[in-house]
C-alpha cells in the first residue's frame, strides 16, 4: 500500500479510538444515572406494593398469553 493510505488509514484508527472512549465514558455514566435512580425509587414508600402489584400484573399477563 501507500504510505498515504496507511496515514489514512491510522487516522480513521485513531478516529475510532477516540469515539469509541467517549461511548463507553457516556455508558458508564448512564449505568451510574441508571443505578442512582433505581436506589432513589427503592427509597420512596410504597416502593414494596408497587412491585407486588406489578408481580402480580405480570403473572396475569403470562396467564393470558399461555391461553
Amino acid at each position: 500500500m501507500k504510505e498515504a493510505k496507511l496515514i489514512e488509514m491510522a487516522n480513521k484508527i485513531n478516529k475510532l479510538e477516540e469515539t469509541m472512549s467517549l461511548v463507553i465514558s457516556d455508558l458508564r455514566n448512564i449505568n451510574s444515572l441508571a443505578v442512582g435512580t433505581l436506589e432513589t425509587i427503592k427509597r420512596m414508600p410504597d416502593y414494596q406494593e408497587a412491585i407486588d402489584k406489578l408481580k402480580e400484573e405480570a403473572a396475569e399477563a403470562e396467564k393470558k398469553e399461555k391461553k
